[in-house]
């Protein structure tokens, strides 16, 4: 009798359990449904987060031509490398012949495509950027995808070793791959089967723009991982070409135009000279044709504060001012080596009194300010210089640049494309 009531409460014991174990997992099951519902229902009402590769817009291009002007044959004896662009940008017709040439489809149904890929595998990508984005091109649909609305072409000539000719472009289009792609049987092989296809890509692009009579370069020296980032380029994908394309500026064309002879000296620290404020301006002159020589107070290269290299061909104490149409003073936490640098403020004074222009960004105005050429000028600068500029008599004004005559100022690294466009427009005026 004992054992069997007993039994009965150790049953009706274990039951209890069992059930509080059931409402406990009840409980947590429906509070975690009503969670995902939460989730789903924010996620719904306000979207999902935007990929950094999400296209801003598709943009179909024209259908390609299949008939050109130039035979193969007269194409091949034209193609020669251009390595000065003029700034006109190129046209949607013209970027769909360059991208159809490198990557188009010839074969909707079969997919076959203008270079030859090992096993129709195609791991190529093209990455065009221009004057108004960046854009990936999508052979299927003949379209191309809008990554970017930013002008990246200054950033990936840095990422190029500072070959002006990626800046002048007004287009470059990099190729690249990805090893992933490959079928386990071609992985082997896959980087040699995508080093080809590069090689075939290129080729083809080079051989279009001579039909469309535009200048092509193909440039094999940049940093990957950098392309990469300014490119957007997504996980797994390797930079293997870029292909420069533009208006080329013919030979005796400068010379016509009276702009091969107009020179600018680029004044850098020895050391932590800041980067953007020196390459950006230098772009912007040399795209113009305005040729620029930097200077500091060593010769040979230079670092800077974000890592870029500069090389300076002359000394600062060399410097012969009416051998230049403009004295350029870079930023960057350097630049106090000239704040108290009586060379420094000789070419400073020697430039205002010819009437030369004299540039300063960031805080090199100061070196301006202490050489006695901004009394009654309105300027600007980086903030921690307004009292010195002030003290030397300046009319401060924080704008991003500042142009008073032949003396043109910036405020900073943000203003360094705006900066080189007021140095270049003064240069050109004249």
């Amino acid at each position: 009798m004992r054992r069997t009531i007993f039994s009965r409460v150790f049953t009706l014991r274990r039951i209890g359990e069992a059930a509080s174990v059931f409402r406990w997992v009840w409980e947590l099951t429906k509070w975690g449904v009503l969670v995902i519902v939460l989730v789903g229902f924010v996620t719904l009402c306000l979207g999902q987060p935007k990929s950094r590769h999400a296209p801003l817009k598709i943009i179909q291009l024209p259908e390609p031509r299949l008939k050109g002007p130039l035979s193969l044959e007269e194409a091949l004896s034209k193609q020669r490398s251009v390595q000065r662009f003029t700034p006109q940008p190129l046209s949607y017709a013209q970027i769909s012949q360059l991208a159809w040439a490198g990557q188009g489809v010839t074969e909707r149904q079969k997919g076959f495509q203008t270079a030859p890929s090992a096993e129709e595998s195609y791991p190529i990508r093209l990455c065009l950027t221009t004057p108004v984005g960046v854009f990936v091109y999508n052979p299927r649909e003949h379209s191309l995808l809008q990554t970017s609305n930013q002008d990246v072409r200054m950033k990936l000539a840095a990422a190029a070793m500072n070959q002006a000719v990626v800046a002048e472009a007004a287009c470059d289009i990099v190729v690249a791959g990805s090893l992933k792609e490959y079928t386990p049987k071609q992985r082997t092989k896959a980087r040699k089967y995508m080093l080809m296809q590069a090689g075939h890509i290129a080729q083809s692009i080079q051989l279009q723009a001579v039909s469309l009579e535009l200048g092509c370069v193909p440039v094999g020296d940049f940093d990957a991982k950098d392309i990469n980032k300014v490119c957007g380029l997504r996980a797994g994908m390797e930079p293997l070409y870029i292909i420069c394309v533009g208006y080329p500026i013919e030979r005796g064309e400068e010379e016509v135009r009276g702009i091969k002879s107009r020179r600018a000296v680029l004044i850098i620290a020895s050391e932590n000279f800041r980067d953007e404020e020196f390459f950006e301006p230098s772009f912007v002159l040399n795209s113009v044709g305005v040729e620029t020589v930097t200077a500091s107070t060593r010769i040979g290269p230079i670092k800077g504060m974000l890592g870029g290299i500069a090389e300076a061909r002359i000394l600062v104490n060399d410097i012969v001012v009416d051998d230049f149409d403009a004295i350029v003073f870079i930023g960057g936490v350097g630049a106090r080596e000239y704040f108290d640098n009586g060379v420094a403020f000789d070419i400073a004074r020697e430039a205002a009194d010819k009437g030369k222009i004299l540039a300063a960004i960031c805080i090199a105005p100061s070196v301006l300010a202490n050489a006695g050429v901004l009394n009654g000028v309105r300027v600007t600068s980086f903030p921690s210089e307004r009292p010195r500029l002030q003290r030397a008599g300046a009319i401060y004004t924080g704008a991003a640049v500042e142009r008073d005559g032949p003396i043109i100022t910036g405020i900073g690294p943000e203003a360094a494309r705006l900066f080189g466009e007021a140095v270049a427009d003064a240069i050109l005026s004249r």
